[in-house]
């Protein structure tokens, strides 16, 4: 396969991905939208392994930066999953009781007539 031909072959499969990609998100109920998408960025841990291995075979400076952005971007992914479970696993610990108990009482203010 020549290279012009495995370039063609990369874009059509990416366009084909986004495409898939798009409609897969687009149907998803709005309510699981955090689980899933910290699922799927956690995922990308696969992705920077893959970099790293792009990365080491590099030949040339298109392919190093090619691999470095490729490292960036699974990196920040992946740590975008840990940040979302971690806030989406904060919603369901439990409040201190001092902290419970401020809570569910209510506050009133009162104030004095002159």
């Amino acid at each position: 396969m020549s290279p012009a031909q495995t370039l063609a072959l990369g874009a059509f499969i990416f366009a084909l991905a986004v495409f898939v990609g798009f409609l897969l998100i687009s149907k998803v109920p709005t309510m699981l939208h955090t689980p899933l998408m910290s699922g799927t960025n956690f995922i990308h841990g696969i992705v920077l392994v893959g970099a790293l291995t792009v990365a080491a075979g590099a030949n040339d400076t298109l392919g190093y930066i090619i691999a470095i952005a490729a490292v960036l971007l699974g990196t920040l992914n992946v740590v975008g999953g840990w940040v979302v479970t971690d806030r989406m696993l904060q919603m369901f610990r439990r409040r201190p009781a001092a902290e419970a108990h401020k809570a569910e009482t209510p506050t009133t203010t009162t104030t004095t007539d002159r």
